[in-house]
């Protein structure tokens, strides 16, 4: 049977962790690499905040290559793209067969069109494994097949702020206000995995400060149960067209 090698845009959070593993499931594809966003002035991930040492331990768990796509503060989505090209033609000089990237898009249909419309001016095919599925199903599903994740960013327009830093776990799901997605397709909240069967080994994680940027997004610092706090920004998430899983 023949495949197809395939990247993965990785947030760190639950969505791409069940694209991931829709992937590996997969016997038509391949996994070669995970592709991640990293506002470099705050050296976290964009738009969740989580610290690139538990990216780096989430990689190492996972055993897969990372490819960097490095942005300024307050990026343009110039300026987004600009970088995120420059990581996928160093992706393809690496894997110069690989031109699929997968997303973890559930059913945002701006979303899907903005994607396929980037990948399509620089030669790569989107991928979307979670496309069209149930939102109420796909959340129970990440809870009982033992995945563990915390939110680490509430847009608070939408949600609470006493939700950042809670467990992404049946209770929390029990709890979410009607209207609010499940799985945060609508950018309510944003999370961290740490433990789940795409792991070879669960991070341990301790959570840190709380902090609210533009009066609207809370923050949770997550961190390794070794680090301490450094006292670093959280990046506030912008709203636009390239919101990630």
């Amino acid at each position: 049977m023949s495949t197809t090698r395939v990247a993965l845009a990785w947030s760190g959070g639950k969505d791409s962790s069940l694209a991931l593993a829709a992937l590996r499931a997969d016997p038509t594809v391949e996994l070669v690499a995970l592709v991640t966003t990293i506002t470099g002035d705050f050296d976290r991930i964009s738009m969740h905040g989580v610290r690139r040492t538990v990216l780096e331990a989430q990689v190492r768990a996972i055993g897969l290559p990372l490819i960097e796509s490095i942005i300024p503060a307050a990026a343009s989505n110039l300026a987004y793209e600009e970088s995120f090209a420059t990581a996928l033609t160093g992706l393809h000089q690496r894997w110069p067969d690989v031109q699929h990237l997968a997303f973890g898009d559930l059913f945002l249909s701006d979303v899907r069109a903005y994607r396929e419309r980037l990948l399509s001016r620089l030669g790569w095919t989107p991928v979307f494994p979670l496309w069209g599925r149930d939102t109420v199903m796909l959340a129970r599903e990440f809870v009982d097949t033992g995945y563990r994740a915390v939110l680490t960013c509430v847009d608070t327009t939408q949600l609470g702020a006493e939700f950042a830093g809670r467990e992404f776990d049946s209770v929390l799901l029990g709890e979410l206000p009607s209207g609010v997605d499940p799985c945060g397709e609508r950018g309510e909240f944003h999370t961290c995995v740490y433990e789940g069967p795409i792991f070879r080994q669960p991070l341990v994680l301790r959570t840190g400060d709380r902090l609210r940027r533009d009066g609207r997004f809370e923050y949770c610092d997550v961190m390794l149960g070794r680090e301490e706090p450094l006292g670093q920004p959280m990046e506030p998430v912008k709203s636009g067209s390239r919101g990630e899983a």
